[in-house]
Formats: structure tokens, C-alpha cells, sequence
């Protein structure tokens, strides 16, 4: 480059360029200084980005007992800053700069890059390596910010970042590798897909107050993105479109507190697969306008939906289908408005609270070892029987294990008793004909002394009414003693021999209730037997 044809501002960079120098080409008044209104600047804030290529390339040697630099501050950056393939050994710091046309850095080798509350009508640093920190704080990026398969270093800061591609990507950052932090907070706003599948981040990963708006797809797709800390989407963090986080890994914990998502009839946040290595907090005014599923989901620690607004009227408002959890904190600040899918979690501790409970449920395959409040059975029956799937043996078998386990066998025994009264509703004629009459009689096993009832009602009965009328003698020769309550009781019991019933012989109407009391002992004598069996299997 022929030094001779800079410019004043560029030969000022120029000749402050060795010794790392910083140029400042800005207005001395403030409200001139917006790169949004780098068409009304003068020459005297221009510089060609060829001048740039050419200090980073190397043109200019570095001055003795100084670290080279390009700082510069409130110019309008022309022409094509193409750096594709380059090894840049020294900084670039640009401050409230504006550029005509998007900064090419794809598959350079950069030292540090600072483009600190600059205007870009793009950036396409797909594969670049940044040896130091990628820091775009404050900056409007429009057209598209590409990072994809770029590795950093240090720190990714887009903290204010303002990325404008509606409809596109506002983020390409598919396999992007940051050994640091990510902080994507303080007004940073993505009008359109803010992309990281793929992505592995070092650090933390801050969404804390950011806003996203893509509401025809996905708001931020982060599919397979793996975070050795915390995660955090909060802090008034809101989106318009979909979170999807299907097969990510958190190595700390993942914070959606208080953040507002939004896709009606859709997934509004879809962690699927997730794996956290210790909590999820969806709490304290999350808000959710569409579905949030968890399916398969690992959570070390505790997922929390306390406080969270669930809304998807028409569909699945909460999937927790196979997820693993140590402890599941399920009281919303509102009914569930749509289904909450628990089928075949697994839980350690479930805590909810039946002011909240969904009016659909699937509880199908559902495992848990402790429910918090336990709540009495016939509380806890309501909470089964909001089954959109019917009935189902399943969750009975483990509400009544889990009452059990607390020592309130009684409790588990009502809910196995309400297994089989539901079951009943699903039969045909006959064994509905059946199961009514065993839990009549004996309450299928699980009322053991309605049995005891039932015989000594009939037992007296018998007494009464034989000790009344006493039937007369079948032989002639023998002479027996008659006891009433003896030949009643010979009649109920369906086995064996009081020494009664084979010798008097009673006739006309007493015939019939002798015969009766012979069927009642029958099916009296069944259904205890089905009832010990019953309890005897359980054991």
C-alpha cells in the first residue's frame, strides 16, 4: 500500500499503529456519534478498510518495546474488510465504529477482535480461531452474525448485542467452541434464530434478560449444545418462538426463572434428553404460552415448576414422560391449563399440590417413592382417576405401595379397593355381576370384616327365624337334639359337617330360606377365598 495516498485519519492509524496506540476519529458531540448516523459523517471520520487489512497482515512492523495494535475508535469503516484465511497476530479493537459492508473473518487466526457498540451489516467469522476474547458488546449486527465451527478462546461477549435477520439466522453459531463464558445479557435482543446446536461453551451461558422474537420457528435452537456450567434464561428473559434444548448437557444448573416463553399450539421449550447434573428451575413466574416437555430428561437434582404458568389448552401442557429426577416440584401458581404427562417418570420425591392439580393427567408407568403431602386416599384417588387414558392398573399399584411404605396401610388398601371398583367399569355383564357382588360382600378382599358381618347377620337371622319354625326330622328313629343357631351355621358353611342340616329337613317357605342361606354361604365362602388369595399375592 502507498502510504502517500492515506488519508489524514488513516495515515493517524497508520503512523499509531506500531506502538498499539488508540485513534479517536470521534465528534466532539455526543448525539453525532451514533454509528446509526455514520451517513452524515464527514471525510474526516472515513477510513478504507483495505488500510485495516493491511495493519493486520502485517505491512507495518511492530515498534520496539510496544505491542501493536488496531484501536480505533468512531470511524466509518468502507469497503470489504476481508481477513478469510489470515493469521492476525495483534488486537483489533474497534469502538462505535460503523461498516458499509459486512467484516469477513472466516477460518482466520485472530489474536483478540473487540467490536465494542459498532453498526455491521453482518459478520462472518465461520470457523475462525480467536487465541483471546471475542467481545461485541453494545453492537447491531444485521444480516446475520456467523460463528459457526469458529473456536474462541476466551470470551464470547454479546452482552447489549443487537441482532437484526428476520425470518433467518440472527445467530449462525452451529459447533461454535468458547472455552470461556458466553454472555448473550443485558438487552442483547435477536430478532430471529438464534442457533447453537452443536455448541460447547467452557463456562457459564448467559441469556439473563435477553429477548428473542422468532415466532414462525425456533427463537434460540440449541439442540445437542453442551455447557459445562450454569445455564441461565432469566431475569425477564423472553421468547417468542421456540426453545428447543432436545439432547443438551448442562454440567451446573439450568435457570428459567421467571422467563416468559411463547408459541401457541406449539412446544413452546422442548428439553427433551436433557441432562442436568444438578437443578432445573422453571419457577417463580415462568411463564409458558404453548407446551414444555421434558421427556426423557435427566435432572440430577430438582426440577421446579413452583410459581410457573402453564398454558396449552389444546395439547400437552407439561410432558415429563420418562424423565429421571430426584425430586419434582410441581406447584404452579395456576392450574395447569392442558394435559401434564408423567407417564413412565421416575421420581424420587414428587411434590405437588392438589389446588393446582391438572385437570388431565397421564399417569401411566409413573414410579416415585414418596409424594409430598401423602394426602388421604380418597384425596389422592381424585388425583388418579384425572387419567385422560382411563383406567389403568398401574397407578394404583403405586399409590397403594407408595401409602405402604409411610405405614398407612389402610390408605393403600382404599386404593386398591378403588383399583377394583374402577376395573369393574370396564368389564362386561357378568363380571361386573361378579365384582359387585365380592365387593358387597367382602369388599374384594380389602374389607375383610364386611364378611364378618354378612355371617353374623345371617347367622342370626337363621337363628330367629328356625328357632321359630323348627324343621321337622328326615328319620323318624333318630331322635337329635335341634339347635337353631347350629343348623344355620351348618347351612352357611360351604364345607364341612355340624351334624344339623343332613338330619332336619324344613318345608314351604322355610325350605327356601334354608336354601338361600346355603347360597349365601357359598358365594360368601368365594369371595373370601378370592379375597385371601388377593391378599395373600399382595404380600
Amino acid at each position: 500500500m502507498n502510504i502517500d495516498e492515506l488519508s489524514p485519519p488513516e495515515r493517524r492509524l497508520w503512523e499509531a499503529f506500531p506502538r498499539g496506540e488508540s485513534v479517536d476519529l470521534s465528534s466532539g458531540d455526543p448525539a453525532l456519534n451514533d454509528p446509526t448516523l455514520s451517513d452524515h459523517w464527514g471525510r474526516e471520520r472515513l477510513v478504507r478498510a483495505e488500510v485495516l487489512v493491511a495493519l493486520l497482515a502485517g505491512a507495518v512492523a511492530p515498534e520496539s518495546g510496544h505491542v501493536a495494535a488496531v484501536r480505533l475508535t468512531g470511524a466509518r469503516i468502507i469497503g470489504a474488510l476481508n481477513l478469510g484465511h489470515a493469521d492476525v497476530t495483534v488486537p483489533l479493537a474497534l469502538t462505535g465504529c460503523s461498516f458499509d459492508e459486512a467484516p469477513h473473518l472466516y477460518w482466520a487466526r485472530m489474536n483478540s477482535v473487540h467490536m465494542m457498540r459498532c453498526r455491521l451489516p453482518g459478520l462472518v467469522a465461520s470457523g475462525a480461531r480467536v487465541d483471546g476474547h471475542l467481545w461485541l458488546e453494545g453492537s447491531r449486527v444485521s444480516g446475520g452474525l456467523w460463528l459457526d465451527g469458529a473456536h474462541i478462546a476466551g470470551i464470547l461477549n454479546m452482552s447489549g448485542v443487537h441482532l437484526l435477520n428476520p425470518g433467518g439466522d440472527a445467530l449462525l453459531a452451529d459447533r461454535l467452541t468458547v472455552d470461556a463464558n458466553v454472555y448473550c445479557d443485558q438487552g442483547f435482543t435477536a430478532d430471529g434464530e438464534v442457533r447453537l446446536p452443536g455448541a460447547r461453551v467452557g463456562g457459564q451461558l448467559i441469556f439473563r434478560e435477553a429477548r428473542l422474537h422468532n415466532p414462525s420457528g425456533a427463537a434460540l435452537y440449541a439442540s445437542r449444545l453442551d455447557v459445562a456450567a450454569n445455564v441461565f434464561c432469566d431475569g425477564g428473559f423472553t421468547a417468542h418462538g421456540a426453545i428447543r434444548l432436545r439432547g443438551a448437557r448442562v454440567g451446573g444448573y439450568l435457570s428459567f426463572v421467571g422467563a416468559r416463553l411463547s408459541h401457541p399450539d406449539g412446544i413452546a421449550l422442548n428439553a427433551d434428553d436433557l441432562a442436568v447434573e444438578t437443578d432445573v428451575y422453571c419457577s417463580d413466574g415462568f411463564t409458558a404460552s404453548g407446551g414444555v416437555s421434558f421427556a426423557g430428561a435427566r435432572v440430577t437434582g430438582q426440577l421446579s415448576l413452583r410459581g410457573a404458568h402453564l398454558d396449552n389448552p389444546s395439547g400437552t401442557a407439561l410432558s415429563l414422560q420418562r424423565l429421571q429426577a430426584e425430586e419434582v416440584l410441581l406447584r404452579p401458581a395456576e392450574r395447569v391449563k392442558g394435559v401434564a404427562d408423567l407417564s413412565y417418570a421416575k421420581i424420587n420425591l414428587l411434590r405437588d399440590d392438589r389446588a393446582t392439580w391438572p385437570e388431565r393427567l397421564q399417569l401411566d408407568g409413573l414410579q416415585y417413592e414418596s409424594l409430598e403431602p401423602p394426602l388421604p386416599a380418597r384425596e389422592r384417588l381424585d388425583w388418579l382417576r384425572r387419567d385422560t387414558d382411563g383406567y389403568q392398573p398401574q397407578p394404583y399399584e403405586r399409590l397403594a405401595q407408595a401409602y405402604r411404605t409411610l405405614g398407612l396401610d389402610a390408605d393403600g388398601r382404599s386404593v386398591l379397593l378403588a383399583k377394583a371398583r374402577d376395573r369393574r367399569r370396564t368389564q362386561g355383564l357378568s363380571r361386573k355381576v361378579v365384582g359387585w357382588l365380592q365387593d358387597v360382600l367382602v369388599g374384594y378382599g380389602y374389607r375383610p370384616f364386611r364378611a364378618a358381618s354378612w355371617l353374623a347377620g345371617l347367622l342370626a337371622f337363621g337363628t330367629i327365624v328356625f328357632s321359630l319354625h323348627q324343621p321337622a326330622i328326615l328319620n323318624e328313629d333318630d331322635h337329635p337334639n335341634f339347635n337353631a343357631f347350629f343348623y344355620t351355621l351348618d347351612l352357611l358353611l360351604p364345607v364341612g359337617d355340624l351334624g344339623q342340616e343332613r338330619v332336619f329337613a324344613p318345608k314351604g317357605i322355610y325350605q327356601v330360606i334354608a336354601n338361600l342361606l346355603v347360597i349365601a354361604g357359598f358365594i360368601l365362602g368365594l369371595t373370601v377365598a378370592a379375597g385371601a388369595t388377593r391378599s395373600l399375592s399382595r404380600e
